[in-house]
């Protein structure tokens, strides 16, 4: 099976979703955060992300993914192998 090695990180509401593998991770983010920005670095499961925030302004946020598929009893080294670079999905435009 190939799987495409681009993954996409969003926020809808009070939710980020994370898709991969034709999987979806969804967990709650701060009350602040209105949407993320750009993917500053991807390192097997951590993202730096820059979000625009209600009170903050554009600010760096990080988010452990491994921590998060963990929880969920999910084995991050499986779910998150070829994962090359995530990117930010525009729900606008349904990317």
């Amino acid at each position: 099976m190939i799987r495409n090695s681009c993954a996409t990180l969003r926020s809808e509401g009070r939710y980020t979703k994370f898709e991969y593998g034709g999987r979806t991770i969804t967990f709650m983010h701060g009350n602040d955060l209105i949407q993320y920005l750009s993917v500053k670095e991807w390192d097997e499961g951590y993202l730096v992300v820059e979000c625009l925030g209600k009170q903050k302004g554009i600010y760096e946020e990080y988010i452990d993914l491994t921590y998060i598929l963990e929880n969920l009893y999910m084995n991050p080294s499986e779910y998150l192998r070829g994962v090359e670079e995530v990117v930010i999905a525009d729900v606008n435009r349904g990317n």
